[in-house]
């Protein structure tokens, strides 16, 4: 998609030639329109959903067959079922579904919009700042029309991210995050088959490890009630200690020209958020990555034990997706650059050895008692020393469980979606 004006492409809008009026016309007439839509909060969300939208749409996004939506189906029903004695949990998909990379995008925004509110936030409001306090008692109402445009930058900038990590996603849980409505499993076929012949290997192999690996997710998030709003928590709690680059919004604002649309091109984003380098945020960025490396750990670890010889690849297999998880996508790494704000569980297979040391000592059902409680969980310090904190929890009585403080469980989602139901 060529550059256009803001850094990002304006649904249906071509690069503007400063010396033909009638698309300077058209230029103008689409950058008020922006302005009169401000949205709400600080990124407008309607014009990141045009941007991802139609970016999906430009480079090919089709409709998904009946033997596609059949064949996640069929792959999430057999996962479960070789996930039962791998799990104490028990089956937490109440809706299966074959979604393509529009659909992905519509089911997770929510999602979006409340990790990235706090964070776009802050920067609109940097630069607000930027303008001189004398000069905003003159400019009156015209103040709003920099926190308009800031959102607007932002909102295209992140709905250009979201439609590019949208060609990469394997699932609703792929990347970690609860995205999906609760319940819901969800699988992209277009990415897997994709993903499926950088590998070299069966689709319908990568396929199934892919439901596995769903069905997994689906199983931790809804029966442990607490771990939706933990993750999304530390999220949260992260994204509030980052702090504005001003100097790098001043120096991008610098480069606009307002009697050249095209400068507008240099206005970019990323690498203008950095975390606060405090203990506090030390310390949230450490809650964070460690809840991130226990969720992963333990689907990892779970997937593994229940494919064991049922799948030809399943070392290959289990090795590609540890080093993808780990390393992240181009369009992950984007995200991240933009938002400052990274989703890689950096100690992923210490976590893993952490639940085979406690499947070893205590068996399945002891492992994932283990998630009775988010005090129980094992910290980071535990990772260097995962049989000293499995054997330690040989001496734990589940009914230790009612001295701990109440956990507040999320309200359930009302409306999971149209979708498959599962039999």
């Amino acid at each position: 998609m060529p550059d256009i004006p803001f850094g990002f492409a304006l649904p249906g809008a071509q690069p503007p030639d400063p010396n033909d009026p009638q698309q300077m016309q058209q230029f103008m007439a689409q950058l008020q329109q922006l302005l009169a839509s401000p949205g709400n909060g600080p990124v407008n969300w309607d014009l990141a959903k045009q941007v991802a939208l139609s970016q999906l749409t430009a480079s090919g996004d089709s409709s998904l067959t009946p033997f596609e939506r059949n064949s996640v189906t069929e792959a999430l029903q057999l996962a479960d079922l070789w996930l039962n004695p791998a799990s104490a949990l028990p089956s937490g998909i109440r809706t299966s579904v074959a979604w393509n990379r529009t659909e992905w995008v519509n089911r997770t925004l929510d999602v979006w919009k409340k990790l990235c509110d706090p964070v776009a936030g802050r920067m609109v409001s940097a630069m607000g700042d930027l303008v001189p306090e004398e000069a905003r008692a003159q400019l009156g109402p015209m103040q709003s029309m920099v926190a308009t445009l800031g959102g607007a930058l932002f909102g295209g900038q992140l709905g250009q991210a979201l439609g590019s990590l949208a060609g990469e996603v394997l699932s609703a849980g792929d990347i970690g995050l609860p995205l999906g409505p609760a319940g819901m499993a969800a699988l992209v076929p277009a990415n897997i088959t994709a993903y499926g012949k950088g590998l070299e290997l069966p689709e319908d192999e990568v396929r199934l490890y892919v439901a596995l690996r769903e069905a997994a997710h689906q199983r931790l998030f809804e029966h442990v009630p607490w771990l939706r709003a933990h993750v999304l928590g530390a999220v949260e709690s992260y994204a509030a200690g980052i702090t504005v680059n001003r100097e790098a919004i001043e120096e991008a604002m610098g480069r606009i020209d307002p009697a050249n649309p095209e400068s507008m091109q240099a206005m970019a984003l990323e690498g203008i958020f950095s975390p606060e380098d405090t203990p506090q945020q030390k310390a949230t960025l450490n809650r964070l990555e460690t809840a991130l490396a226990l969720v992963e750990g333990w689907v990892c670890h779970v997937v593994d034990s229940a494919v064991a010889d049922r799948l030809p690849n399943v070392v290959r297999l289990g090795e590609a997706f540890r080093r993808r998880r780990a390393a992240g996508g181009p369009a992950e790494q984007t995200f991240a650059a933009l938002v400052g704000l990274e989703l890689r569980p950096r100690r992923l297979r210490e976590a893993s050895t952490l639940w085979a040391a406690l499947t070893e000592h205590r068996g399945v059902a002891g492992r994932d008692a283990v998630w009775s409680h988010p005090d129980l969980l094992p910290t980071d310090d535990d990772f260097a020393h995962p049989e000293v904190f499995a054997r330690s929890q040989l001496d734990f009585d589940i009914a230790e469980l009612d001295d701990l403080p109440s956990v507040d469980e999320p309200p359930a989602d009302p409306d999971p979606g149209p979708g498959t139901e599962k039999s």
